[in-house]
């Protein structure tokens, strides 16, 4: 009995390498490099989910972009999704593409799931909800400053605060008075205590339950979150450089570069009733208000959106509702943008 349950976790252990649910993304991890030396080895995902269009696909990786990690930061990666139109790989950057569908940057400018550009605004040193829905929740810090002779702040994503069941986990960036790009900005904490995940492509942190995955897609100040089955997020930590605010007339001070978060989200699973500033735009039937053809259409919604603190979702619109026994750990974490300088 004994050896036939050895041999049966032996035989369930190879499909599931076989079926591709090794790794971040569910893809068969790559041979060592001793036995592909010369050769290329394009990955490839089986999709087990029978509520998956391409339920039952093998898809492999194109020769363009073989591998789902390059060692590389600046090498495209293979993304595989098995809801895709054509169950086809695709190559793509594993930054934030600004310009795509669930991009948050710069003056918050998002790109909704209705393709439609927007900016929300927001307010300084205060929360929003940026998707709030059955299974999981994630809310944006905005920090930011009035230029003299302004009617309203020039705001930017500072921190972003995920909820999913009794769990808490938050990305922020320090305040910096000068920007590095070979100093790490980024503090990480998970159930409200520090996660220390040291510097380097690649380096990654996975739950004890599996469900959440953090991998550093760059050396420094880039990082890829996946909330498996529900939502990818990748962020890059950049500062308001000089450029920036000569052409925009920001005023950003001398000891202050605004470091803040560029984002694109990618969601996997959403429900019908899904809320949020971003959350919203995903809704089948959604008709966006905001004016078209201008060159800042304006998304409101503060009231509706706002949160008091970034691990809570107690929005008016706010509709995921986490565990009471998570609530001490959930207001525990402190990443205030108002602290210390990091010079």
């Amino acid at each position: 009995m004994g050896t036939l349950s050895f041999y049966c976790v032996m035989i369930f252990s190879l499909l599931l390498v076989k079926g591709g649910q090794a790794d971040l993304y569910g893809s068969t991890p790559p041979p060592p490099p001793d036995a592909v030396s010369g050769k290329s080895f394009p990955q490839s995902v089986f999709c087990n989910d029978p509520t998956s269009k391409c339920f039952g696909a093998q898809i492999s990786c194109p020769s363009q972009c073989p591998i789902f990690k390059p060692s590389n930061s600046k090498d495209k990666a293979c993304f595989v999704d098995c809801n895709s139109k054509n169950c086809e790989a695709l190559c793509k950057t594993r930054r934030p593409n600004c310009n795509g569908i669930g991009a948050a940057c710069f003056d918050p400018r998002f790109v909704g799931g209705d393709g439609v550009m927007f900016y929300f605004h927001g307010k300084t040193n205060e929360q929003f909800s940026l998707v709030s829905d059955v299974d999981f929740h994630i809310n944006a810090r905005f920090i930011g400053r009035r230029p003299q002779g302004r009617t309203r702040d020039n705001t930017w994503i500072q921190a972003l605060g995920l909820m999913f069941g009794p769990h808490t986990f938050a990305l922020a960036v320090n305040k910096v008075a000068r920007w590095d790009n070979e100093v790490d900005q980024l503090v990480l904490t998970y159930d409200g205590k520090p996660l220390l995940l040291p510097p380097g492509q690649l380096s990654a942190w996975t739950t004890p339950d599996g469900r959440l995955s953090v991998e550093r897609t760059a050396k420094f100040n880039s990082i890829m979150v996946l909330l498996h089955g529900f939502v990818e997020i990748s962020a890059n930590a950049v500062p308001v450089t000089k450029e920036d605010d000569r052409i925009h007339r920001y005023q950003i001070p001398d000891n202050d570069c605004f470091a803040h978060l560029e984002v694109q989200f990618k969601f996997l699973r959403l429900s019908d009733q899904v809320e949020g500033v971003l959350g919203q735009t995903y809704r089948p039937g959604y008709r966006n208000p905001v004016k078209r053809g201008v060159p800042m259409p304006i998304m409101g919604g503060e009231d509706k959106y706002r949160t008091s603190s970034l691990l809570s979702a107690d929005c008016k619109y706010c509709i995921f509702s986490a565990p009471d026994s998570q609530t001490a750990v959930a207001e525990s974490i402190v990443l205030d943008p108002t602290t210390a300088v990091v010079d």
